[in-house]
C-alpha cells in the first residue's frame, strides 16, 4: 500500500483518514442526535462528554488531513472526467474540509459560551474559546446545528457522487478511495454496450 497519493489513486495514508473520519462523524452525529432526545441525567452528561471528545479528535484530524492533503497532493482526476466535474469535486472536498473545522470549532464555541469545562476523553481539560454569553450559545448552537446538516447534505451528494461513477459511469473513481481489489477496475461503457 503506498502511502503518499500516487497519480491514479489515493494512497494508504489518506484513505486511511478518509475513511476515519467517516466513521468518527457518523459516531458523532448520532449520539448527537440521540442526546438532543433524552432527559437530563448522568447518562446524558456521560454523551454529552464522549460527543465533545469526539468532536475534538475530528478536529484534531481534519488538521492532519488537510496537512497530509498538501504534503501528498492529490490524485489526477479518473480519465475521461470532464473538467467541470472535476472541479465541483475539488470544490465539495474543501467544503468538507472546511465544515470539519467548523462544526467543532461552532461546539466548542457553544460549550465555552455555556460555561461549561470541556475535557478531552477525561484526560485534560481544553481552554475556553470565549467568556460565558448567553446570546453567543445561542448563536453558536443554532450555527453548529446548521452546520451539522450543511455536512449531512453535502456528505450525502459525494457518496452519492461516488456511486454514480461507480454504477453509471463504470469509473474507478470510488475505488480509489478503498484499499487495492476491494472493488473490481472498472471500464467505461461505450454506448453501444451494455
Amino acid at each position: 500500500m503506498t502511502l503518499r497519493n500516487p497519480p491514479d489513486r489515493w494512497g494508504g495514508v489518506s484513505q486511511g483518514l478518509h475513511w476515519l473520519v467517516v466513521a468518527l462523524i457518523l459516531t458523532t452525529g448520532t449520539l448527537g442526535l440521540v442526546m438532543e432526545g433524552m432527559r437530563n441525567s448522568p447518562t446524558k452528561i456521560e454523551i454529552y462528554a464522549l460527543h465533545k471528545s469526539l468532536g475534538l479528535t475530528i478536529l484534531a484530524f481534519a488538521t492532519l488531513r488537510v496537512l497530509w492533503r498538501l504534503y501528498a497532493g492529490a490524485p489526477r482526476p479518473v480519465p475521461g472526467t470532464p473538467r467541470w466535474q472535476d472541479r465541483i469535486a475539488s470544490l465539495t472536498h474543501w467544503l468538507l474540509y472546511g465544515l470539519l473545522f467548523a462544526m467543532p470549532l461552532s461546539g466548542w464555541t457553544f460549550n465555552s459560551a455555556a460555561g461549561y469545562p470541556l475535557q478531552w476523553f477525561k484526560l485534560f481539560n481544553l481552554p475556553p474559546l470565549v467568556t460565558r454569553d448567553a446570546d453567543l450559545r445561542a448563536l453558536a448552537g443554532n450555527a453548529h446545528e446548521l452546520l451539522f446538516w450543511t455536512l449531512v447534505g453535502l456528505a450525502l451528494l459525494h457518496a452519492a457522487a461516488a456511486l454514480y461513477h461507480h454504477l453509471i459511469q463504470r469509473d474507478d473513481t470510488l475505488a480509489r478511495m478503498l484499499p487495492r481489489g476491494w472493488l473490481r477496475r472498472r471500464t467505461p461503457t461505450s454506448p453501444l454496450q451494455d
